[in-house]
């Protein structure tokens, strides 16, 4: 490993653009192109705005996002957590369009976007103890 960072945020959607400059900043260690920073930073941001919207149901008055990342010669794993309510069926949480927030203007392609953008796309999530995102990214090949 290259190096690595872990920090934890109030999960306030105005924190979002601080995770992306973040990831971003670290992921600049290996050289990355415009695409893949943009990729990278793209998929946090539908991680962290996941947590926000759905984890958290938007109230996230109190609550914390925890984000890891570790870098590699080739690679960057990065990977987001809440302590929110989780998700019941994950498998079905994944599928396109499929949104909690069905009477809101949310498209549900914030897992679709993530699997898009990275490698490799890991959710792990326990119903009310919260979901945690991990993600893989090939970068400076």
């Amino acid at each position: 490993m290259l190096n690595s960072i872990k920090f934890e945020f109030p999960a306030k959607s105005i924190n979002e653009s601080l995770a992306r400059g973040v990831i971003a900043m670290l992921v600049g260690q290996l050289n990355p192109t415009v695409d893949e920073i943009n990729d990278i930073k793209t998929a946090v941001s539908e991680a962290v705005t996941n947590s926000i919207v759905h984890g958290y149901d938007e109230n996230g008055e109190g609550k914390s996002i925890t984000i890891e990342a570790s870098l590699y010669e080739d690679h960057v794993n990065i990977k987001v957590s809440d302590n929110g309510k989780g998700i019941k069926d994950i498998t079905m949480a994944m599928q396109p369009f499929n949104t909690t927030k069905p009477s809101e203007e949310r498209a549900g392609m914030g897992f679709t976007v993530m699997q898009s953008f990275m490698d490799n796309l890991e959710v792990k999530s326990s119903p009310g103890k919260g979901t945690t995102i991990t993600m893989r990214k090939a970068v400076g090949r």
